[in-house]
């Protein structure tokens, strides 16, 4: 159903969040995104889901097509090619918009996300404007990753909480759920960020704009099919992102002390 209208199928909504679509970008995952899709129908049956296939050429946009003739709920949006992650969230997204979703969730397609947790946030999403799915606070939870990973990732977050101000445990996680009306506030059709920063980034924005934004604990489990698409230049981005966001809004914070208005960039860096 790639070019049908979800209006029928997703008329109904979640209790007090409404029409909620689940965004799963996807690239070479023919080995799970029947898995994955299956685990959100049931378990969370009222939803919609997108499945933003970047051209893989292991035949994933095929597959998702065939899940969406046989379900009303499941979607597909076919890229011209691998664009990253933060690109895809970003045309979901749009597409969500497009079709007058009031909700979006963001889903890795190897079933590091458990969508069995997806009721915690969108019932955590009733009374806040954004959900952070959080592996690092009471209830949360990360396995089969190795320690050297852990500690990066962790690592990863004390830095960002350092460098940003933000109070949140876990900013770089992927599991996330957020109001329309968030992401047309941010301009998130702006967002260059791609890996991690890009979650960074758009909780950077969400926290600067003063949404109300909360974390519930997660459990985050390494993938048992596929190739992870994390790098280290994926790192290396967050790094360099956080460190100019941080020094951006040190100096922004100064200008105001000393009573002079800072000038507002025309892109984030």
């Amino acid at each position: 159903m790639s070019d049908a209208n979800p209006t029928a199928a997703g008329s109904e909504g979640y209790p007090g969040v409404g029409r909620v679509l689940v965004v799963i970008p996807t690239y070479n995952e023919a080995d799970n995104v029947r898995l994955i899709t299956d685990r959100v129908r049931r378990a969370v049956p009222s939803v919609d889901i997108l499945v933003a296939d970047d051209n893989s050429p292991d035949g994933t946009g095929a597959i998702a097509d065939e899940i969406s003739a046989a379900d009303d709920h499941v979607f597909v949006l076919h890229r011209a090619g691998k664009e990253g992650l933060g690109a895809a969230y970003v045309a979901g997204f749009a597409w969500a918009k497009d079709k007058g979703y009031d909700a979006v969730v963001e889903m890795d397609a190897d079933g590091s996300h458990a969508p069995e947790e997806l009721p915690k946030l969108l019932d955590a999403l009733r009374d806040t404007d954004a959900v952070l799915g959080t592996r690092y606070i009471p209830g949360g939870s990360v396995h089969n990753w190795p320690i050297h990973r852990l500690l990066l990732s962790r690592g990863g977050n004390i830095y960002i909480r350092m460098a940003l101000g933000m109070p949140f445990k876990d900013a770089t996680g992927g599991y996330r759920a957020y109001r329309m009306p968030v992401l047309d506030a941010i301009d998130v059709s702006t967002v260059a960020s791609q890996g991690y920063s890009f979650q960074v980034e758009l909780a950077w924005r969400t926290y600067k704009r003063g949404f109300r934004m909360a974390e519930v604990p997660i459990t985050f489990t390494e993938r048992e099919h596929g190739v992870s698409k994390m790098s280290g230049n994926i790192f290396k981005e967050q790094l360099l992102r956080v460190t100019v966001w941080g020094a951006t809004a040190r100096k922004e914070a100064l200008l105001n002390r000393l009573g002079r208005k800072p000038k507002q960039p025309s892109t984030w860096p």
